[in-house]
């Protein structure tokens, strides 16, 4: 089994692998992509050592297949999900989403029976307002969850503006926050929420890849070239492993999960994150770069 880098997810106590990996995977473009190829990468991302795996409840397939993959293994992972989805767009990993407690509960109940568990360690809200977190009491639901034992722990999903409120609640032992050298956002505030006690997830830590290899959005990635980055890439490093690298080097990025459908990009993100960090002068350039092209954090005012 390779090794990998570990901290502790805040004050869950959890030693999560640095590098995660994001199972939101439905691509019906790609119909190389099915249980046949699926489960190979499965039990791959286990023997490279990545021991956080991070789905939702409108990842149909990708529950599914995790239980019906993975049940012999949980021992080797912790397990992430999200609440709060509906089944009303099921073939493209995504729904919309009815923020009650009858809805959080019922989704739940539902990724149980997917997954073939009986509890997760995290549930997580999957990107409320504010305003439908407290009209639906679904705080109060997530810790009925806790106190049921049907999760370990409580998180949520969540950005700018309404990172912030959650923070200052104080009741959310995670959050997943997207974080890029290409979305520097939150930036400030990761760091901020960390240090307050909560585990960090990060989402989008390679902006989906590269267009051309990836499914990254070409007017983010300009970002790229408009702060020079290719200039800073060591010596046949890939503009995703850079990126990944950049991720990384924030201290508070506890675990960053990527996605990915093929074992070759799973190899090249393993072999990212062995590399470390970026050197700290390589980190400084870059945010000076990048801000210099217009890509700043947000204050954690």
């Amino acid at each position: 089994m390779t090794s990998l880098p570990t901290t502790t997810l805040g004050n869950t106590g959890i030693q999560v692998t640095r590098l995660g990996f994001g199972a939101a995977l439905h691509h019906p473009d790609k119909p190389y992509w099915n249980d046949q190829t699926a489960e190979p990468l499965h039990h791959a991302v286990l023997d490279a050592g990545i021991n956080f795996i991070d789905t939702a409840y409108d990842y149909v397939d990708s529950e599914r297949r995790i239980g019906d993959f993975l049940a012999g293994r949980y021992g080797d992972f912790t397990l992430a999900t999200k609440c709060g989805c509906t089944d009303t767009r099921p073939n493209d990993n995504n729904s919309d989403h009815l923020w009650t407690r009858d809805n959080l509960f019922r989704g739940l109940e539902g990724s149980l029976a997917r997954l073939h568990r009986d509890s997760v360690d995290v549930i997580q809200m999957h990107n409320p307002t504010v305003a439908e977190c407290e009209a639906g009491g679904l705080v109060d639901a997530l810790q009925e969850m806790k106190r049921g034992g049907q999760a370990r722990f409580i998180g949520v999903s969540t950005t700018m503006p309404h990172l912030p409120t959650y923070l200052e609640w104080g009741v959310f032992d995670t959050m997943q926050i997207p974080y890029s050298a290409l979305e520097r956002q939150h930036e400030e505030w990761i760091t901020r929420a960390a240090e307050a006690g909560v585990g960090i997830i990060i989402r989008g830590g390679v902006a989906q890849g590269e267009p051309a290899s990836g499914y990254g959005v070409k007017d983010r990635w300009a970002a790229f070239e408009r702060a020079g980055l290719d200039e800073l890439c060591a010596p046949g490093e890939s503009r995703s492993a850079f990126l990944l690298r950049y991720t990384l080097s924030h201290p508070h990025a506890h675990t960053i999960i990527v996605g990915t459908t093929r074992p070759a990009h799973l190899q090249e993100n393993v072999a990212a994150v062995q590399r470390g960090p970026l050197p700290a002068d390589t980190y400084a350039e870059a945010k000076r770069r990048l801000d210099a092209a217009g890509e700043r954090p947000d204050p954690a005012a």
